[in-house]
């Protein structure tokens, strides 16, 4: 069960309870602003030696850390909801950067150097969620931290018995995962609404869906291979054995109704529908066993991206019939045949049932080969057929697929976010 300790109240709670879209994207303040105002005596005595003082944004937009020259090391990369941001955690502080244009928006370096392990943004609003990290953590690794960067201190945290592996963030709710438990708590006062058992989750996987009124959470099951759907609108859970091996990576589109899983053998992906739990679509990675760090659909769900310890990103073109999943109108249109490859199928494809299913596979449309030795995560940018890869080496990729030929990916962009002058 969790402690719960409120500061104060989030600041959309008076006079906004329920931000807009626009209201968020205004609230997240840029590196050449000014460090907002401290808390009053009451509020500091709250905080006394639990939030250290922490250094002001980095004014200077070549991102240079005059302060600590030496390159920080990065202990956690991720997106944020729509893709247009991503957030680091490093050994001394957090960062968050924008993906398009490519940029460092603002960085909190800690006083004494300490780590944060998680950071989870919300959309790009100026509250975030941090766990420690590192061998010097900045706060414990049982607390979630709620961090407002316009007060530039914590306004409240949520207290466990084990460690942090995942937090995360909608506009309305906090999904708290820890080793063999998920909690759901409600943003405006971390009122405790759902507690949720897993099979073992050491890397916290977990995901929630984003379109308003409609949540839908998916974690692992109680059972190897097995995932759990739940769909708090309609009040139903939906239990999908997804593979015979243990779940490695999955994630869900923006509404939920579509779920992409990989297990510990890493060589398919299946796409599932969250409602029914029916297997849509199989589509192979490939033929030996890999680490699937990441997979993501693209907006319309005509896409999925795959990133591996293989080096290769691979990019899988979706034959869904997304009208019958009760989408919205934006995606039942089914895509062009003329303007999209079709999936590539052995040419053996006709003996399917007689060899191995190996030899009807459907295998990815465009691929882009990374340096292997790093962790990627993937995601579809906001250009058109574009792929966004962050590394855990500090690596930023732009990419681009021709939907038509299919092949190799075109490199647009690399910068090196943790060695900006590494940018080419």
């Amino acid at each position: 069960m969790a402690t719960i300790s409120s500061f104060s109240s989030p600041p959309w709670q008076n006079p906004n309870p329920n931000p807009n879209p626009d209201f968020l994207s205004q609230m997240l303040q840029s590196s050449e602003e000014q460090e907002q105002d401290t808390p009053n005596e009451e509020e500091d005595e709250t905080l006394h030696n639990r939030i250290p003082h922490v250094t002001i944004p980095n004014p200077n937009p070549n991102f240079s850390d005059r302060v600590c020259p030496l390159t920080p090391t990065l202990l956690h990369v991720s997106f944020n909801q729509d893709y247009g941001c991503f957030a680091t955690g490093t050994d001394r502080g957090f960062r968050i950067y924008n993906c398009d244009p490519f940029r460092e928006i603002f960085r909190r370096d800690f006083d004494h150097g300490g780590g944060i392990g998680i950071v989870e943004m919300l959309f790009r609003c100026n509250i975030l969620a941090l766990v420690g990290g590192g061998d010097n953590p900045q706060f414990p690794l049982n607390k979630v931290m709620i961090w407002d960067d316009h007060q530039s201190r914590c306004i409240g945290e949520l207290s466990f018995r084990s460690e942090v592996r995942g937090v995360r963030l909608r506009r309305d709710r906090i999904v708290v995962v820890l080793e063999q438990k998920i909690f759901v708590y409600n943003f405006a006062d971390l009122k405790l609404l759902h507690q949720i058992e897993t099979i073992a989750n050491p890397k916290g996987l977990c995901a929630v869906s984003h379109t308003a009124g409609s949540f839908v959470l998916v974690c692992p099951g109680l059972q190897k291979g097995q995932i759990r759907v739940e769909h708090y609108a309609t009040k139903r859970t939906k239990f999908i054995l997804a593979h015979d091996s243990r779940i490695a990576c999955f994630t869900i589109t923006q509404d939920g109704n579509l779920l992409a899983t990989a297990s510990t053998k890493g060589t398919l992906v299946r796409i599932f529908n969250t409602y029914d739990g029916t297997l849509l679509q199989e589509v192979r990675r490939g033929a030996d066993r890999a680490e699937i760090y990441s997979v993501a659909f693209s907006s319309t769900a005509q896409w999925l991206a795959v990133s591996s310890d293989k080096g290769t990103v691979h990019v899988f073109g979706l034959k869904i019939n997304l009208a019958n999943l009760g989408t919205n109108d934006k995606l039942n249109s089914p895509p062009d045949p003329n303007l999209a490859v079709t999936p590539s199928s052995s040419s053996l494809s006709f003996m399917k049932g007689v060899l191995p299913k190996y030899f009807s596979s459907e295998w990815s449309v465009a691929q882009f080969r990374l340096i292997e030795g790093s962790q990627y995560i993937v995601a579809f940018g906001h250009q058109k057929n574009s792929v966004v890869i962050l590394g855990l080496d500090g690596s930023f990729y732009r990419c681009h697929f021709d939907p038509a030929t299919g092949g190799e990916m075109t490199q647009l962009e690399y910068h090196n976010f943790v060695k900006p002058e590494e940018a080419f």
